[in-house]
């Protein structure tokens, strides 16, 4: 894919090397040489193992579970290759934690999302790249560079491949109502909004549909399932309105117990998730289709490398 890598390398640590693999293996180049351990007493300890002096560096570093532990690996990375000389730092974060305290609700409350940023520019990183922020004001807490990635057109491309009729696009809430509407432009449909309210946290109660599922099939698209009890309630909800069948689609599997289980006693067809996230085989299920990233991100690295626009990579 590059006609010169000698300047560009890859490097990752524990949270998804395979992701790493295949971005690089798109790329024609390799995973760079580094050691990301643990000293006896828990703290992380990063060796690199190559020559970084002039390089642009990408590090690919998902911060989910554990997720404090991952976000150490990168901070501690990016470190590592400040002081070894880089001359660009690009945190490629697939899936930023700590995204849903982006504002203060009520007193006393942190806003975690802008701290992770004030990290992350403190330790060195000099770009980011990520997909489906839970907010995408998130990109304002940092005074660096942001390359924000939809998940939307991997999602679309699958849908449409399936060919499915009388579709209708479902916004969970109406915070994703915009994400919804990109998904129903290219899938050429209309949408509908679950309206709910929230009387605890973690706790979801559908209160009515807007929009027509009368005899449809319903695609439900959000950035995250955590529990899935919001996702299989309004999955439920949509049936009773008259959808024929229901699937599901999200960029973040994180599917924290019960999840999975849900998802498989629910009337969801199938959940569509990206690779953002990797899947370990207690969270594997029939009914759970994991689509790639890595072409993407590979080409956002690409076009980042070679200062070419990366927004043109999302034109319908």
């Amino acid at each position: 894919m590059l006609e010169d890598n000698k300047r560009l390398r890859i490097f990752t640590g524990n949270a998804n090397r395979e992701l790493a693999e295949e971005i690089a293996a798109y790329l024609g180049a390799g995973v760079g040489d580094a050691s990301v351990g643990k000293f006896n007493n828990g703290e992380i300890q990063v060796m690199i193992g190559e020559s970084v002096r002039g390089k642009e560096v990408f590090i690919l570093q998902p911060t989910s579970q554990p997720v404090n532990e991952h976000l150490m690996e990168l901070l501690i990375m990016v470190d590592a290759f400040k002081r070894a000389s880089a001359r660009h730092i690009t945190a490629v974060i697939p899936y930023y934690a700590y995204a849903r305290q982006d504002r203060k609700t009520r007193g006393r409350e942190p806003i975690s999302a802008k701290l992770v940023a004030n990290l992350l520019t403190t330790a060195g990183v000099t770009r980011v790249v990520t997909m489906d922020l839970h907010a995408g004001q998130i990109q304002g807490f940092f005074d660096i560079p942001v390359d924000h990635l939809p998940g939307v057109p991997i999602l679309a491309e699958y849908i449409l491949a399936k060919n499915l009729n009388d579709l209708v696009v479902v916004s969970p809430d109406l915070g994703g109502v915009t994400r919804a509407r990109q998904l129903a432009d290219r899938l050429h449909c209309e949408i509908a909004i679950i309206d709910k309210r929230r009387p605890e946290p973690g706790v979801a109660e559908v209160m009515n549909i807007i929009g027509c599922v009368d005899g449809k099939t319903a695609i439900i698209i959000d950035d995250i399932v955590d529990t899935a009890g919001s996702l299989t309630e309004g999955a439920k909800a949509i049936a009773k309105y008259g959808a024929k069948e229901v699937y599901a689609c999200c960029t973040h599997p994180v599917l924290s117990h019960p999840a999975v289980e849900r998802i498989e006693k629910s009337n969801i067809k199938e959940l569509i998730v990206t690779n953002t996230i990797p899947l370990p085989e207690d969270k594997r299920s029939p009914k759970i289709k994991v689509l790639s990233v890595a072409p993407l991100l590979g080409e956002a690295i690409v076009r980042i490398f070679g200062e070419l626009s990366v927004s043109k990579l999302f034109d319908n």
